[in-house]
C-alpha cells in the first residue's frame, strides 16, 4: 500500500537493454557507486542505478524507513515485472524487504555484503556492536564529511586491494553533492533499527548472496548465515574481498553474479 512517501522523486540512471536489473546502493553512498560494473552488467540486462531518498539526487525522506523506501520503488517501478535486484549492504536489507513485500515482482537478488540485522545482539553476534554505531552517529554530528571519509575505509579495511577501492570511493562519494546530514542520520537510525531474520525464511526467490571474507563491516558469517535462511539461496565469498567487492575485484565479483543473473 502506497504512502506518502511515493510523492519523493527518486534519481534513476537507466542504460543497457534486455531484462530489467535495479541496482541499490549502500548508507551514504548512491547509484553513481555501482559505475565500474553497469557497463558489464548493461550487456545482458536494462541497468537501473538507484540513489536511494535522501542520497544522491534523489529527494529526502524523514522519516526514512524500509517500509517507505519500499513504497517510493513499489511507485517507481510499478510498470515493471519479473525485476532482478542486486542490493548492497543496506541496499541489500531494502531488497529483501522490497522481494518479501512484492513476490510476483521480484524474480531474483544479489544481496552484496548484506546481513539481516546490522547490530549484534546475545543471539546475533556477526555484527557490529550498537556502541559503535551508536558513537558514529554522534561523530557524524560534530564532523559530518570528515566521519563518511573515514567510513570509507572500513568499507575497504582488510581487502588486499583496499587502496584501488578506497581511491575510487573517495572520488565518488561526493560526485553528487554532499549528502544531506538530516537524511544520512535518520537513514542511520533506521539501519540500526533493521532486523529481517524472522523475514528470511520467507523469502522464496532465488538468492545469491555475495560476501567479502575480509569485510569488518558486515562480517562474512551474516551472509553465511543469511544464504543458509533464505530458502532458494547460495553462498560466493570472496576471499580476498572486503565490504565493496565490485570495487576492489571486479572480474571476480561479476563472474558469479552474471552466470547467477543469466542462468538463476
Amino acid at each position: 500500500m502506497l504512502t506518502d512517501a511515493h510523492a519523493a522523486t527518486l534519481h534513476v540512471e537507466s542504460v543497457g537493454e534486455g531484462p530489467p536489473l535495479v541496482l541499490l546502493h549502500g548508507w551514504a553512498m548512491h547509484g553513481g557507486l555501482f559505475s565500474p560494473i553497469v557497463p558489464a552488467l548493461a550487456k545482458q540486462h536494462r541497468v537501473h542505478a538507484v540513489d536511494l531518498p535522501g542520497h544522491g539526487h534523489s529527494d529526502r525522506m524523514h522519516p526514512f524507513t524500509l517500509e517507505r523506501v519500499v513504497d517510493v520503488l513499489e511507485h517507481r517501478f510499478a510498470h515493471a515485472q519479473a525485476l532482478s535486484v542486486l542490493g548492497w549492504s543496506l541496499g541489500g536489507a531494502v531488497a529483501m524487504a522490497w522481494a518479501r513485500r512484492a513476490p510476483s515482482r521480484i524474480a531474483r537478488l544479489v544481496l552484496v555484503c548484506a546481513t539481516p540485522k546490522f547490530v549484534a545482539a546475545p543471539d546475533w553476534p556477526c555484527a557490529m556492536t550498537d556502541e559503535t554505531l551508536s558513537r558514529f552517529a554522534d561523530e557524524l554530528r560534530v564532523a559530518f564529511r570528515q566521519t563518511l571519509l573515514r567510513f570509507l575505509t572500513l568499507q575497504v579495511q582488510g581487502s588486499e586491494e583496499g587502496r584501488v577501492a578506497l581511491a575510487a570511493l573517495r572520488q565518488r562519494i561526493f560526485s553528487r553533492g554532499e549528502p544531506d546530514a538530516t537524511s544520512i542520520a535518520d537513514s542511520l537510525a533506521a539501519l540500526r533499527a533493521i532486523d529481517l531474520r524472522d523475514e528470511a525464511s520467507r523469502i522464496e526467490q532465488p538468492a545469491l548472496v555475495v560476501t567479502g571474507a575480509r569485510d569488518t563491516l558486515v562480517p562474512a558469517a551474516a551472509g553465511a548465515w543469511l544464504a543458509g535462511a533464505l530458502p532458494s539461496g547460495r553462498l560466493q565469498v570472496l576471499d580476498r574481498a572486503a565490504h565493496a567487492p565490485f570495487l576492489s575485484h571486479p572480474v571476480a565479483f561479476l563472474d558469479p553474479v552474471t552466470a547467477f543473473l543469466r542462468n538463476g
